[in-house]
């Protein structure tokens, strides 16, 4: 008799695809969404040499601004 349950319900588990979705999220699903919600709280890490933009907030009152300032520079051989 536990033989035959075992027997069915494996039989379910492989070929009901909706079955093996809700087998699979109870196994291995809830460790998963845990872990992508954690990896997109935590900032990303900021490695030695890189370069990082921070967008500024824009400004409301003041004349847009043209061109800047001229900077020298060597080339390097």
């Amino acid at each position: 008799m536990l033989l035959k349950v075992l027997f069915v319900a494996a039989l379910l588990i492989v070929f009901v695809p909706p079955v093996r979705r809700f087998v699979f999220y109870l196994l291995v699903g809830r460790q998963l969404v845990k872990e992508q919600r954690r990896a997109t709280e935590r900032p990303p890490p900021v490695r030695e040499g890189e370069t990082r933009v921070v967008p500024t907030p824009a400004r409301g009152g003041g004349p847009p601004l043209k061109g800047g300032e001229y900077v020298d520079y060597e080339e390097v051989k």
